[in-house]
């Protein structure tokens, strides 16, 4: 029986849901590599203000992907997380992206 306090191991060669939350204002067309996801500002217009991006990543190459995009557009990483990866799975309720 799992240990419902034991964090779930995602495996990094196939497919994850990722939340990404970063400082910034992208205003920019999506690159093809970030067209499944969704964006969503979590605060108000201004310099601090934090963008959330999250979807379905297929393996740790396609996020290193998204990470350098994210990173060549000058937005500064707040975090990362793994939160779910099984399409049916409703760690951090997933599916619904909320939080």
């Amino acid at each position: 029986m799992k240990d419902a306090h034991q964090p779930r191991k995602i495996a990094f060669d196939g497919p994850a849901r990722y939340r990404i939350r970063v400082v910034g204002n992208p205003l920019f067309d999506w690159p093809t590599r970030m067209s499944e996801m969704t964006i969503r500002s979590i605060t108000p217009e201004g310099p601090d203000r934090v963008t959330v991006f999250e979807g379905w990543i297929a393996d740790q190459a396609a996020l290193s992907g998204v990470l350098n995009t994210l990173y060549e557009l000058h937005l500064s990483l707040v975090s990362v997380e793994a939160i779910a990866d099984e399409p049916d799975s409703t760690v951090g309720d997933a599916r619904t992206g909320t939080e």
